[in-house]
């Protein structure tokens, strides 16, 4: 039976939305004594953690260790049978915790924070209300902050009858629980390019249909390019410069018609075609924001016009990476204690505790395709569209020892940007085998905006892959 709203609980600090980035902000803000409460409609742990980073990296972690093996003499004979698809799903299962989120209850209950299970919207400033999972009511009261970071859905494209088909968005492609014979991946982004590298290896005849000319446009383009081929060399279909018209799904599976009028047969289709902000019914219109809108905040994550309501996370649309998400909750967290404290902030210190700064200069991503894709900052064409000083220098990666030593035929290759105006990296890309594990260096080049002349005296031990650092800096200096 629902239970009457009873008057207002108050916190210091409300936190709508438990993922991975709602949490590290209750952590932060119980780490500078603030009383902390934090609303979640579905698991404490949120999309990372059980549909999203997790489950994705658990169903790749196999198919990468197995192309590498392949590539290694003395190795590749005993890797050549297929996966066991049993083992991988369990594995994934394993590292979702069964999609039981207990032991992050259990963390956030070890810090203070107190948890309320249900739906929370805001009901004007500083004021949250929370309907549970039985129907009942509570109201929260903010004394400093409410934070919003409730993420990101994924977006269907408007198709007649698509809500029939039932396709897979991100959540089935990392959660299903057997493989498909035929699976349609429509999308080259990042979860279009990744699911279809797991489940062709898993077992699925997988087809790519991708609107643009190539994967990943996000990155530079001979990142989509390496992964388009290796897809096709692992037997899926990439198609470019193709558009879905229509999908119908009858006793026989699913059918896909394209714009030029083809038709392909499969058993599920996988739209990755893109995110939206969760605030559609978050009570933003109380406080004068449109409801389901992306919330533009400052550099310590408080929304642009308020004192009190921050953002943090994909709905801040900075950067839609966990690992983003986690710096500026982080930062975010930080200046809520700070200004509850009467503390100034956004000024200038030595850990700049206050300013998610790296937000705009040193932004790291990995694509854990085979092969891997990573990059940091700016592409070229992003760099030259700004009016930046760049020059590009590329090198190919299999011409490091470390490389040939890592996989025979080993195929990737490296590009730095190199602000010529004033000597410093504004960004790096590297695409080959192993390539996640070169990147954080690049990162702090990027981010510490490392003269190129003190990154020549930064050695790379030899014979890795990291060598290509050397490699591009002598292409630099010609």
């Amino acid at each position: 039976m629902a239970q009457a709203h009873t008057a207002p609980t108050e916190y210091d600090v409300v936190v709508l939305g438990a993922g991975p980035v709602g949490e590290n902000v209750a952590d932060r803000t119980r780490a500078a004594g603030l009383s902390t409460a934090i609303v979640e409609s579905e698991l404490i742990g949120g999309e990372c953690s059980y549909w999203a980073c997790m489950p994705s990296k658990a169903l790749l972690r196999p198919v990468i260790a197995r192309a590498d093996a392949r590539k290694v003499p003395g190795l590749r004979q005993a890797v050549q049978g297929p996966l066991d698809a049993a083992a991988v799903l369990a594995h994934r299962d394993y590292y979702t915790s069964h999609w039981k989120d207990d032991g992050q209850v259990g963390w956030l209950d070890s810090i203070g924070a107190r948890i309320y299970r249900g739906h929370g919207r805001l009901a004007g400033p500083r004021t949250v209300t929370v309907t549970g999972p039985e129907g009942e009511h509570h109201t929260l009261a903010a004394r400093h902050a409410v934070v919003v970071s409730t993420g990101t859905r994924a977006v269907l494209p408007d198709l007649p009858g698509l809500a029939e088909v039932k396709p897979w968005t991100s959540r089935e492609a990392t959660s299903a629980q057997a493989v498909p014979g035929r699976l349609v991946v429509v999308g080259g982004g990042v979860v279009g390019t990744e699911m279809a590298t797991a489940w062709q290896a898993l077992g699925s005849q997988v087809t790519m249909v991708v609107r643009g000319d190539g994967l990943l446009p996000r990155m530079e383009p001979f990142a989509g390019e390496l992964i388009a081929d290796a897809l096709r060399e692992a037997g899926a279909e990439v198609r470019t410069n193709a558009s879905v018209k229509s999908v119908v799904r009858d006793g026989a599976g699913v059918t896909v018609e394209l714009a030029d009028g083809t038709r392909v047969e499969a058993d599920e289709v996988l739209f990755a075609t893109g995110r939206a902000p969760r605030t559609d019914d978050i009570g933003l219109h109380t406080v004068g924001i449109e409801d389901g809108s992306w919330l533009d905040v400052d550099d310590s994550c408080r929304v642009e016009g308020s004192d009190w309501l921050y953002a943090v996370g994909d709905v801040n649309h900075r950067a839609l990476l966990t690992h983003q998400g986690k710096y500026q909750a982080r930062i975010a967290g930080a200046a809520i204690g700070a200004r509850a404290q009467g503390v100034p902030v956004m000024e200038s210190d030595a850990w700049g505790a206050h300013a998610a700064t790296a937000d705009h200069l040193a932004v790291p991503q990995v694509v854990f395709t085979d092969p891997e894709a990573a990059s940091v900052g700016p592409t070229l064409a992003e760099a030259e569209a700004a009016g930046l000083p760049v020059r590009a220098v590329d090198y190919d990666m299999a011409g490091v020892a470390g490389a040939g030593l890592y996989a025979d035929g080993y195929t990737g290759r490296a590009r730095m940007l190199v602000d010529t105006e004033r000597e410093v990296l504004l960004g790096v890309t590297f695409v080959g085998p192993g390539a996640g594990e070169l990147l954080h260096a690049a990162t702090i080049a990027v981010a510490g905006q490392v003269p190129i002349e003190r990154l020549w005296h930064a050695v790379p031990a030899y014979p890795t892959i990291s060598e290509v650092w050397l490699r591009l800096l002598e292409t630099y200096r010609g």
